[in-house]
């Protein structure tokens, strides 16, 4: 480990010796992430016999959908948040234009806790109802509106710093939740820190980590600035676990976005395509409106930035679509959420040594079976697009099984470490852990549902 550690601080302070190459690196992400989000929209609608090889907007989609958004989950798990400091074009611009900006303090209502779930939970709805993954000027819109406040933010507030990526990016909870099962991490030596030294050259923190009392992953953005500043930072391995069972504590909104955000919202996200609920529903209430004379919210004539609006390809959302998508992503964040919410305030109350933040340090252990439940349904997606290229898919199911049913026990037994440090007395473990078995079964009968019945 010592060897391994060793090497690994080496590459944290190469990564601080060629920073210039890193943000020339930054700049071509930018380039192909501006080409691959404005040219499609000028090009027209793909037809049936349209490739990925053939047509940019196909290629575009792939990119973004089937490659990027899938594997930036996957880097944040394997190395930590790589993609905030290595490659995203939202970070290099707002970093830019914070250096050309006007340097006004960050207030009070930017560093508002909740912005983290309540960004994600705003930009999946909105997605959704675009129908983000399927056409070009929705993608532009919600990328490029993320991209149009990351630049807004950066030059309007701090000075050379990553503000939107710190308090406002709609991914910034998501990523900080994943970092903490990352197996890398910037280590700081507190007592290193505190050796007097001659000459201490200032380091530039672009997302406003305080490196001094920098204990894991979750904000480091791993660009390696702060390799070995004061002789005190050093890229370490650690274990995948060592953040959730030892550092993190957890807090009312990092819940609210593991079991509401995570693991309710994008589930009715992904489900509600193939939900026959949702089409039994719609039949219900259109049946009700025709009988009572009222057709308004049948009517396909919203504005493409509203919902869904492309009658050239016959693919256009009514008012009642709209409002059923809402309802349905709605009430499976309210169902699942709440009920693994009541799981967990239940086991919870069974163990010893109850804190005002306790239930909070367990909702940490179901960090593994959200991430894996937010990739399984983002690579749906890639795995439609290989299919329509003539790949063979039928590896599929079974690699969504078996994922899934890792993540689960992943989560168990962080639960089961977690409850550990409260009590070594069996029975409440054991009845804690049943609840929790409860929550993420009734989570995982969910994606069951839609790749293997509804599929």
């Amino acid at each position: 480990m010592t060897i391994l550690n060793s090497r690994t601080a080496q590459f944290g302070n190469f990564l601080r010796d060629h920073a210039h190459w890193l943000r020339k690196l930054q700049w071509v992400v930018v380039f192909f992430y501006l080409f691959l989000l404005i040219v499609p929209t000028m090009v027209s609608l793909p037809d049936e016999s349209a490739r990925v090889f053939n047509h940019l907007v196909i290629f575009a989609q792939f990119a973004f959908w089937g490659i990027w958004w899938p594997f930036v989950l996957i880097s944040m798990l394997l190395m930590g948040r790589v993609w905030c400091g290595w490659f995203c074009p939202e970070g290099m611009l707002t970093e830019w234009a914070s250096e050309r900006g006007r340097n006004h303090p960050i207030p009070r209502w930017i560093r508002w806790q909740g912005w983290p779930f309540v960004a994600f939970a705003c930009t999946t709805v909105y997605g959704q109802l675009l129908s983000v993954y399927q056409y070009p000027l929705a993608a532009m819109l919600v990328l490029g509106g993320s991209t149009v406040g990351a630049l807004g933010v950066g030059y309007w507030y701090g000075r050379s710093k990553r503000v939107w990526c710190r308090y406002l990016c709609p991914v910034n909870g998501v990523f900080n939740l994943l970092a903490k099962l990352a197996p890398w991490h910037y280590k700081v030596d507190v007592g290193a820190w505190k050796t007097p030294q001659q000459k201490v050259i200032p380091v530039n923190c672009a997302p406003l980590v305080p490196m001094r009392n920098m204990q894991g992953a979750t904000e480091c953005h791993m660009c390696g600035r702060c390799s070995d500043y004061r002789g005190a930072i050093a890229l370490s391995v650690r274990s995948p676990e060592a953040e959730i069972t030892q550092v993190a504590k957890g807090s009312g909104w990092e819940t609210v976005l593991i079991l509401f955000g995570l693991m309710g919202l994008a589930v009715g996200a992904f489900q509600w395509t193939a939900s026959p609920w949702l089409v039994e529903a719609k039949q219900l209430i259109a049946e009700w409106l025709v009988n009572h004379d009222i057709f308004w919210p049948l009517e396909a004539n919203a504005p493409w930035w509203i919902l869904t609006h492309y009658p050239e390809v016959n693919d256009s959302f009514s008012w009642l679509d709209g409002g059923l998508i809402v309802a349905y992503i709605g009430c499976s964040m309210l169902f699942l959420g709440g009920s693994l919410y009541l799981c967990l305030k239940l086991a919870d109350w069974i163990l010893p040594k109850r804190d005002a933040l306790s239930v909070h340090k367990l909702t940490q252990s179901f960090i593994p079976a959200a991430a894996c439940g937010v990739f399984l349904g983002l690579s749906a997606l890639t795995v439609n697009l290989l299919k329509h290229e003539g790949v063979a898919t039928a590896w599929a199911p079974t690699a969504r099984a078996v994922l899934l049913s890792m993540a689960l026990l992943w989560s168990l037994r962080l639960f089961w470490r977690l409850a550990s440090q409260r009590t070594l007395q069996w029975w409440p473990r054991l009845g804690a852990l049943a609840l929790a078995s409860l929550g993420l079964a009734l989570y995982g009968w969910a994606w069951v549902l839609l790749f293997f019945v509804w599929a």
